[in-house]
């Protein structure tokens, strides 16, 4: 398993929170437990399986709902 931090762009409300955990929760190989969306310091942080997937699919994902990811930091958990 490996952490992920995404840095995104300010996040305006609540529901945006929603979208983007919906988003990451969809991609295969996300500890879906450990999805933690930081609306204050605009980040998600999530553990995944790297056997599985990808930081870059993890960051498609939340792209594709409409949320551009400025950084991402992976280490492993």
């Amino acid at each position: 398993m490996e952490k992920a931090i995404l840095q995104l762009e300010t996040l305006s409300c609540p529901s945006c929170m929603q979208k983007i955990e919906g988003a990451v929760k969809s991609v295969n190989g996300v500890d879906k437990d450990s999805i933690k969306v930081l609306f204050n310091s605009s980040k998600v942080k999530t553990n995944f399986d790297s056997a599985v997937t990808t930081i870059e699919e993890i960051q498609k994902a939340i792209e594709n709902v409409g949320y551009p990811v400025l950084k991402t930091k992976v280490k492993a958990a």
